[in-house]
């Protein structure tokens, strides 16, 4: 299993970090965790292609999040760059149909791919669930930032990665954590700002999961001003890395 951060930022305009978007690789298959503005053109920058993308899971509507979901729907419908034919999986928490169905309006066919090529599946916001693809499983529980936020879990070839998306401290995301090697936390700024970490409270919060090693990221710059993996490791013993565009763990 190997995490390619494409994007270690948030909807602030940077020329070090873009905004939030994941690949993990896994199973045979490339899950792709949030979309944010510029992250189709970024994985062109780290060898990944968006036709890859087998299962496309979105944490919660925040604009940084879903900002490229319209540009990947529409590239979807041109065969010039778009050469994926099987189907791919696209997660999201219940009510994404709604929002869809609003793009719908403003867009029309154009963010409609073609028939059969996506498979939409939503999740409860308040509750856990489990898809199986192949040999992944991919697991969901509520974080606390907006209705309907969700973390996810990636598991395959024995080993596990958690997902926050944006939150403030949660005890179903500790548990959705638990005996995960790697747990990938947003660290946003290191002042508190409600509905997200500061670098003590996701170092304290990997403690609670009791994971051996730690990803910051979802920064906003004045997280480039400090030392914030330091400042996490106070609460946490393990591993801290902090995130940069283009790195690649292995797992």
């Amino acid at each position: 299993m190997e995490l390619i951060v494409v994007g270690s930022g948030t909807g602030v305009p940077s020329l070090r970090r873009g905004a939030p978007g994941y690949g993990v690789r896994a199973g045979g298959r490339l899950v792709f965790l949030d979309l944010g503005p510029g992250v189709l053109r970024a994985m062109l920058r780290y060898g990944l292609n968006f036709s890859d993308i087998d299962v496309l899971a979105l944490t919660h509507l925040h604009p940084d999040h879903v900002g490229d979901l319209v540009p990947f729907l529409f590239a979807t419908r041109y065969s010039l760059g778009y050469t994926r034919t099987e189907p791919f999986h696209l997660l999201a928490a219940r009510g994404f149909r709604e929002f869809y169905g609003h793009l719908q309006q403003a867009f029309g066919r154009w963010v409609e791919p073609p028939p059969g090529l996506m498979q939409l599946r939503e999740l409860d916001p308040a509750g856990n669930e489990e898809v199986v693809l192949g040999d992944v499983v991919i697991k969901s529980a509520p974080t606390n930032h907006t209705d309907g936020s969700l973390a996810y879990r990636v598991e395959a070839e024995g080993r596990a990665l958690v997902y926050s998306g944006d939150t403030d401290e949660s005890d179903s995301l500790v548990e959705l954590a638990r005996g995960a090697d790697l747990l990938v936390l947003e660290c946003a700024n290191p002042f508190k700002v409600p509905g997200h970490l500061t670098p003590p409270e996701a170092g304290r919060l990997a403690a609670k999961a009791g994971v051996p090693r730690l990803v910051l990221s979802h920064f906003y710059p004045p997280c480039d001003e400090v030392d914030v993996a330091a400042l996490a490791a106070v609460e946490f013993p393990g591993e801290i890395i902090k995130a940069e565009d283009g790195m690649r763990i292995g797992l």
